[in-house]
């Protein structure tokens, strides 16, 4: 069954996220609330929890993924930006956005899109995953916990422990946590083009 913390939204209690960050790096898969909804979120580079976050989302190899960086400096690690993007993504992080960009060499291929080799980007500005992250120094790769055949995230923590219990190994709480989403703008085409419209406004994308 899968572990339980209560955080503080706004001041993670640290010995809580250095257990966290203990499950992580053993190989667990997190249920963790964001800026904009619950996501599930592991380890990057092993294929065993890429597919374990694939089963419980139930989608196939062409799910974007994204990877929750601490910064705009660990994106433009894992993904290559322009100028023109680098100003968007300035201006617009952190925040409610997954940004589709064109992964770079230092992540493995099973995580990018597998006929674009694209990868979702965010930084969440959310205490907890901040926090997280910092500990972890380094990014999570995660997907919206949309459960197959519902439309809408999963935003109680004691009902994603009653109903993922047994396929995930720790669900963090630390307040509500809204139902929508992140707006998903791909920005490999020149200029931004909306996918997904949710919390984030699209004034700055001029969309």
């Amino acid at each position: 069954m899968a572990q339980f913390f209560s955080l503080h939204p706004e001041q993670p209690q640290p010995r809580l996220i250095r257990q966290a960050a203990e499950i992580i790096r053993a190989g667990g898969v997190v249920a963790l609330p964001t800026d904009s909804a619950y996501a599930l979120a592991c380890q990057v580079g092993d294929a065993a929890l890429l597919e374990r976050v694939r089963r419980i989302r139930g989608v196939d190899d062409r799910h974007h993924f994204t990877l929750l960086c601490r910064d705009l400096s660990e994106i433009g690690t894992y993904a290559r930006v322009d100028n023109s993007q680098y100003r968007l993504l300035k201006a617009t992080t952190p925040g409610p956005y997954t940004f589709i960009l064109e992964g770079t060499k230092e992540l493995p291929r099973r995580v990018l899109h597998p006929k674009r080799k694209t990868i979702g980007l965010r930084v969440p500005e959310h205490a907890v995953v901040s926090a997280l992250l910092a500990e972890l120094d380094g990014p999570l790769l995660s997907s919206t916990l949309i459960l197959p055949g519902e439309d809408l995230p999963m935003t109680d923590a004691e009902d994603i422990r009653d109903r993922l219990g047994k396929q995930v190994d720790l669900v963090i709480e630390a307040g509500y946590c809204g139902p929508e989403a992140t707006t998903v703008i791909d920005l490999t085409s020149g200029s931004p083009e909306l996918i997904r419209a949710g919390r984030g406004p699209l004034e700055p994308f001029g969309l």
